[in-house]
C-alpha cells in the first residue's frame, strides 16, 4: 500500500513539475521583454519630450494613420478577449470550442499584423522610412519590435492549434494553451500604451 502510495505521489509531482516550469519560464521571458520595451519607451520619451516640436520639424508633413490604427487596436484587444475564451473552453473540456476560438484569435491576430503592414507601405510610400531621422527610426524599431512579437504569438498560437487538432490537450493538461496565452495577453496589453504614446500624444 505504501508503495503503491509513493509511485502515485511520485507520479503527480512529475506532472506538476513541468507545468510549473513551464509558466515560470514564460515569467521569465516576460520579465526580460518588459525591460526591452521599457527601454525602448524610455528612450522614445526622452526625444518626445526633449522636443520642442513633435513630430520634428522635417516630418511635420507625416501623418500616422490614428484612425485605422486605433480600430487595428480594436481588433488585437478582441483577439485578447478569445484568447480568454479559449482557455475557459479547454478548462471545461470543450474541445471544439478551444480550437475554434484558438483559430479566431490567429485570425484576428493576422489581421492585425496585416493592416500594419499595409499602413507601413503607405507611410514609406510617401517618405517616412527607418532613415527619416529621429522620428522615423523610433516609430519603426518601437512599433516594428512590436509587430515582431506579434508574429512570433502567431506562430507560438499555431503550434497550440495543431496541438488542439491532434487532442494534446485536456482539462487536466492544457499548460500549453496558459503560456501561449500569458504571452498573448503580454503582446495585446502592450499595444494599447504604444499606440496613445506614439499615436497620439
Amino acid at each position: 500500500m505504501n508503495e503503491l502510495e509513493h509511485t502515485s505521489y511520485t507520479s503527480t509531482e512529475g506532472e506538476n513539475r513541468p507545468i510549473s516550469n513551464a509558466r515560470l519560464a514564460v515569467l521569465v521571458l516576460l520579465g526580460a521583454e518588459i525591460m526591452f520595451f521599457a527601454g525602448l519607451i524610455g528612450t522614445f520619451l526622452v526625444f518626445r519630450l526633449g522636443s520642442t516640436t513633435w513630430p520634428p520639424a522635417s516630418q511635420v508633413d507625416v501623418r500616422l494613420p490614428v484612425g485605422v490604427t486605433g480600430l487595428n487596436t480594436i481588433v488585437l484587444l478582441l483577439s485578447g478577449f478569445t484568447m480568454f475564451k479559449a482557455q475557459q473552453a479547454i478548462r471545461q473540456g470543450l474541445q471544439n470550442a478551444l480550437r475554434n476560438r484558438l483559430f479566431l484569435t490567429g485570425l484576428l491576430g493576422v489581421i492585425f499584423l496585416a493592416v500594419q503592414g499595409y499602413e507601413w507601405v503607405r507611410l514609406v510610400h510617401h517618405g517616412f522610412t527607418l532613415s527619416s531621422g529621429v522620428y522615423g527610426s523610433i516609430f519603426y524599431v518601437l512599433i516594428g519590435c512590436h509587430a515582431l512579437h506579434v508574429l512570433v504569438a502567431v506562430f507560438w498560437l499555431l503550434a497550440v492549434f495543431i496541438g488542439a487538432t491532434a487532442g494534446r490537450f485536456s482539462v487536466d493538461r492544457h499548460v500549453g494553451v496558459e503560456v501561449c496565452a500569458i504571452y498573448w495577453a503580454f503582446v495585446v496589453l502592450l499595444w494599447p500604451i504604444l499606440y496613445v504614446l506614439v499615436y497620439l500624444i
